[in-house]
């Protein structure tokens, strides 16, 4: 450990942010990278722990508890501390092979396992981990790596979002012939399509993506594998499939919504923003918040997400509505924690968006059948023409199991520690498999499934499993 007293020098300094009132008016990230000299503190935060709690990776009373890629924290942290930024980087690839994605939308549950912050303010861990691969990029050290040989081995991974990408990068290096089908017009599944730009800026996605493409990975697009006709193709022509679909869903707002226009998911509508923001597209199924009163019903980061959204979009105005009490989202000092977006709320229109402990009672509409208010749970109308629900997922597409003969109850069914379905040569993994949860979790079940199939293809394995 190059700092012993590192934690008791340096206080907790996290990345700056734009300003709300400024941000809101483009899609550009918000963050604001702190110099090296800062950084360098920061990585001598870590108190090197006997039992570094940061890297656990495992589920605690329903919740995640330190890194699912059981990433090495203390020592890349003491490479930056030393300077020694191509060491960090070699550390850091060893357990995650995407973290630009992680370092920008992760929760951190790293940081909530981190002893430093038990009495004080937790290492800047997930800052941490950005500045190591971002510099990397920079300073042109990521380096195309092609395997020396191929097995012959054919593999197709059925989607492109975070588990089928760390699925194919792990295969691909393993020296198998790998191929991502995509129902999507772009790879990236919901790294490109599901978060605003904001958060991950598409053109960090598309790097990764392009630098896969050199390295042998082949990305096929607007291919439906539901079609049973291309699912038994594929089966046929591969030695083995994934499937990583996701797990998308939405939970159903429970409201009659029969002959009302103006309702979406959360997914969908952050899709179309994404679509006409970043792509240029104009023809998208859901229409844009401008001049609109917008009602997001739900919490956590999908939630925030469509606020922010809205507010980029010209939203009229913007309410959350929160079906949990004000109490069980206040901190150990009491105050209620604001995301990037509440922030952007009240620069623009000096208020907190959220309403906790209400919900949807009655939605109101005109002889046209279009959304004009709706009447909550305590009795208060408010005009509402773009209702979203970011209420979370239910589950995997029904048709794309049923395409590839894969038993499923809401997620595909695999046996205990194991990412082979019922059918052989078929695997699951991700969301579709492990249910609604992290980008971070995602990746890691992309691991352990290559490492999974790899065996299955050549009797062994040398690939790391992460679960």
């Amino acid at each position: 450990m190059g700092k012993p007293t590192g934690f008791l020098e340096y206080q907790r300094c996290e990345d700056l942010r734009r300003d709300p009132a400024e941000r809101v008016r483009d899609w550009e990230e918000f963050h604001i990278p702190q110099p090296e000299e800062v950084r360098r503190q920061q990585g001598a935060r870590c108190m090197n722990c006997g039992v570094p709690f940061c890297q656990t990776g495992m589920i605690y009373e329903g919740k995640a508890f330190g890194c699912p890629l059981h990433n090495l924290i203390p020592e890349w942290n003491d490479m930056i501390l030393s300077g020694n930024w191509g060491h960090a980087l070699s550390r850091l690839h060893k357990a995650n092979n995407f973290p630009e994605f992680t370092g920008r939308v992760c929760p951190a549950p790293c940081e909530a396992a981190c002893i430093c912050g038990i009495y004080g303010e937790s290492v800047t861990i997930r800052e941490n981990e950005l500045s190591i691969i971002e510099d990397a990029f920079l300073n042109r050290r990521i380096l195309r790596r092609r395997p020396p040989q191929t097995s012959g081995k054919k593999v197709c991974v059925v989607g492109s979002g975070p588990a089928g990408l760390a699925a194919a990068d792990q295969l691909n290096h393993r020296g198998h012939l790998v191929t991502v089908i995509e129902k999507a017009e772009r790879p990236g599944g919901l790294l490109m399509y599901g978060i605003p730009n904001m958060k991950l800026p598409k053109r960090i996605v598309q790097r990764r993506i392009d630098l896969m493409t050199d390295e042998g990975v082949s990305f096929v697009c607007g291919v439906d594998a539901a079609q049973p006709e291309v699912a038994q193709r594929l089966m046929q022509e591969y030695d083995a499939v994934l499937l990583c679909c996701g797990a998308g869903l939405p939970r159903p707002l429970g409201l009659d919504t029969q002959g009302i226009s103006g309702i979406c998911y959360g997914t969908e509508y952050l899709k179309s923003a994404v679509e006409r923001a970043q792509f240029g597209q104009t023809d998208t199924p859901f229409p844009s918040a401008q001049g609109l009163d917008v009602v997001i019903v739900g919490t956590g980061d999908t939630a925030s997400d469509c606020v922010a959204t809205a507010l980029r979009q010209g939203c009229r105005s913007v309410t959350q509505l929160v079906r949990r009490s004000l109490e069980d989202y206040l901190d150990k000092q009491g105050r209620l924690p604001l995301a990037y977006a509440h922030e952007e709320a009240l620069a623009v229109f000096d208020s907190d968006p959220r309403r906790f402990g209400v919900q949807v009672k009655k939605l109101i509409s005109n002889e046209r059948g279009e959304l004009t208010g709706l009447v909550t749970s305590d009795g208060d109308s408010i005009p509402c023409q773009l209702l979203i629900g970011a209420t979370g997922f239910t589950g995997c597409r029904e048709d794309i199991c049923r395409a590839f003969g894969v038993e499923m109850d809401r997620t595909v069914k695999t046996p205990k520690g194991s990412y082979s379905t019922r059918v052989d040569k078929v695997f699951a993994a991700g969301d579709m498999r492990r249910g609604q949860s992290l980008v971070v979790w995602a990746i890691a079940e992309g691991r352990s499934a290559a490492a999974e199939i790899d065996e299955y293809l050549i009797g062994y394995t040398n690939l790391v499993s992460s679960i």
